[in-house]
């Protein structure tokens, strides 16, 4: 998967029916609202799971479908060349992003359905019968529902009218897409609300004055121009203009738009196909121009699959041009057949594609940082994540992400927790509205043993993300700390409902459940814990706690600790819980002291495994010696009262 993939692909807190109600009824529940697009996620998941190549077949298989329908709009135009304007779609290079990038379905699909569409409403045209017309608006209200930018159907059908006939007509041809146009352009703007108060497009970052995007349009409409006819140096993240008012030759772009537009206007008196072509192109791309803010223009203006469906604009009547000659035809689209196979395999996972978009794009700060994740995530990669991470913030110092996953890799480098929680600080201060550094923010706290802060935190992001597993999870933590368990096995519960298969919540539920005296109900939370998550060594060795205290179940408690000391075997408190089991083992006293020795070796300030340790050697001859030396290892790490008169009793009898 890439990038936004696993927010697009069902969450788990949507796979049931009710999930598939709030994906209709609730904006915000998923990215962005494009129910059908979600919908249709949804079944996928229901069927496949997280099969990954299921997903990219898909996708692969909805683009062929999609060049299929070209082939068929094309010929029902009377286009030549309709099977090289279909093959020219399949391959080129542009289309790479749309169909290799999951979260991208919405560009597949929803093209699939506007063709589908348009195929249909031109049959309506020559037919007229009605239920044709009916049948055209629906495939056109599930293509609004599955990406909005589809909404320039209509507009684009009035061109294509215009184009065949050389007038338009009131009654004939815009009456019956005016519910078309009304439908599509509530559709844009509550897309363009949603972008704005529920994504976050908004803010000084999105703050361009009306000559930024006059600029901004016509550079963007030259820029996609190109990119169909010669498309090179693809990019998944490409650079931010700086859009400057100042600097004349900025105005030539949208100058050399406006006199293409002229010309055009002008030859039209004679060949009306290049206009429609232009027209549709532009207006295809007209919610992606810079009219309207969207969130991708934090990093970008541009995007390869903001252009996947006004390409056939261009590749159309380029198409009927090369038809006629067919040598060219062929060598073009083989050249575009390589440029898609040398671009697929820049998309062949995470960190290929943002090692590629650096090669290109040096100055792409949300790659560096994108990278820097995945390198945190793997043995040893720290040192360079945290390198891509000072170019981010070197290049955009006032990139939340960034001091986020900065905070992230100092949070487990030695002595850098107060650096973490200062990173986090800094992220929660820059983007507020992000549960993510809340949480994260919390769990550091939480670590530092500022535990009412740490609430604070948690408590914050879970106003702002009320199914924030891991925020509720630690939230428990933090209120188990304070002795409010059930405060605290409360949030546990709300965690796992929102995220049955969190193994973590699972073995804190556990852990507090024991501590309620609530055994059998613990021990159930840690066999689940160790069936999501074999390998989770304290699950193991708290459902050993569990079962010590059970009569009878000594043995199954040694086996869970064994099992804890194999998968973790530095861990302190795993050796130490095995050696006390052992002592109370009868004839495992040999063992048990070998198991505290290794517990005080991976944590020699232990004050229980020294205790332990004492204890154990009292009941063997001769080392009486190295028992009062345990003891007072304990009263160095814990004196009390109790321990320094048993300590100096011990002294006297030596």
């Amino acid at each position: 998967m890439l990038w936004d993939d696993a927010a697009h692909v069902t969450r788990l807190d949507l796979r049931s029916l009710h999930g598939l109600w709030r994906i209709w009824t609730v904006p915000g529940a998923t990215q962005q609202y494009y129910p059908l697009l979600h919908s249709a996620f949804w079944i996928e998941h229901a069927v496949w799971g997280d099969s990954v190549l299921c997903y990219h077949l898909l996708n692969v298989a909805l683009h062929a479908l999609a060049a299929c329908l070209v082939v068929k709009i094309v010929r029902r135009l009377e286009i030549h060349g309709a099977l090289l304007a279909g093959l020219l779609f399949a391959l080129h290079p542009l289309c790479v992003e749309s169909v290799a990038w999951i979260s991208e379905q919405k560009s597949t699909l929803s093209v699939v359905f506007y063709l589908a569409a348009a195929l249909a409403y031109l049959k309506f045209d020559d037919s007229r019968k009605r239920s044709t017309y009916f049948l055209a608006f629906v495939w056109f209200a599930a293509a609004l529902l599955t990406k909005t930018v589809t909404a320039a159907l209509p507009g684009a059908l009035l061109v294509i009218l215009w184009w065949r006939r050389g007038r338009i007509e009131w009654k004939r041809d815009v009456q019956p897409l005016v519910p078309w146009f009304a439908v599509g352009a509530s559709a844009g703007l509550f897309t363009a609300w949603v972008e704005s108060t529920l994504i976050g497009a908004q803010g000084a970052g999105f703050a361009l004055t009306p000559v930024q995007r006059f600029l901004l349009a016509g550079r963007a409409l030259c820029f996609y121009a190109v990119k169909v006819i010669l498309p090179g140096d693809l990019v998944f993240f490409y650079p931010r203009w700086n859009l400057d008012a100042a600097e004349w030759w900025q105005y030539l772009f949208p100058a050399g738009a406006i006199a293409v537009a002229v010309a055009l206007w002008r030859m039209a008196r004679f060949h009306r196909a290049p206009l429609a072509a232009f027209l549709i192109f532009a207006g295809t791309l007209f919610p992606v121009l810079g009219f309207f803010n969207i969130y991708p223009f934090r990093y970008s203006y541009v995007a390869d699959h903001f252009a996947y469906l006004a390409a056939l604009a261009i590749l159309v009547p380029l198409a009927s041009v090369l038809s006629r000659r067919p040598l060219v035809a062929i060598l073009f689209a083989a050249i575009l057949g390589a440029a898609t196979w040398q671009q697929s395999a820049t998309y062949r996972d995470e960190e290929t594609l943002y090692r590629a978009t650096l090669q290109r794009n040096p100055d792409a700060w949300l790659a560096h940082n994108n990278l820097a994740n995945i390198l945190l995530a793997r043995p040893g990669g720290a040192a360079q994540a945290m390198r891509h991470l000072q170019d981010a913030l070197r290049l955009k110092p006032d990139f939340p992400e960034a001091h986020l996953t900065l905070g992230n890799a100092l949070l487990d480098q030695p002595g850098r927790l107060d650096d973490a929680i200062a990173e986090y600080e800094t992220a929660a201060r820059l983007a507020p509205g992000s549960e993510r550094a809340h949480t994260n923010l919390g769990n550091a706290l939480l670590r530092k043993g500022r535990t009412p802060e740490a609430i604070a935190q948690l408590q914050q992001a879970l106003l702002i993300d009320p199914a924030n597993a891991e925020a509720r999870n630690n939230l428990g933590n933090a209120l188990s700390q304070t002795g409010a368990l059930p405060e605290a096995i409360a949030q546990y519960r709300a965690a796992l409902r929102a995220k049955p298969d969190f193994a973590e919540a699972h073995n804190n539920l556990g852990r507090a459940l024991a501590q309620t005296g609530t055994l059998a109900d613990a021990i159930a939370e840690f066999q689940t814990a160790i069936r999501l998550k074999p390998d989770h060594w304290s699950a193991h060795s708290n459902l050993g706690n569990a079962l010590a205290m059970l009569p009878g179940r000594l043995d199954d408690a040694i086996a869970e600790y064994r099992t804890a000391v194999r998968l973790q075997p530095d861990s302190s408190a795993a050796h130490n819980n095995l050696g006390f089991a052992l002592f109370k083992k009868q004839g495992a006293l040999t063992e048990a002291i070998a198991e505290y020795r290794e517990a005080l070796r991976c944590d020699p300030d232990s004050a229980d495994a020294h205790y332990n340790l004492a204890v154990a050697l009292a009941q063997v001859l001769g080392q009486e010696q190295q028992m009062i030396a345990e003891f007072e290892a304990v009263l160095r790490l814990k004196p009390t009262p109790g321990m320094k008169r048993l300590v100096n009793h011990l002294r006297s009898l030596k």
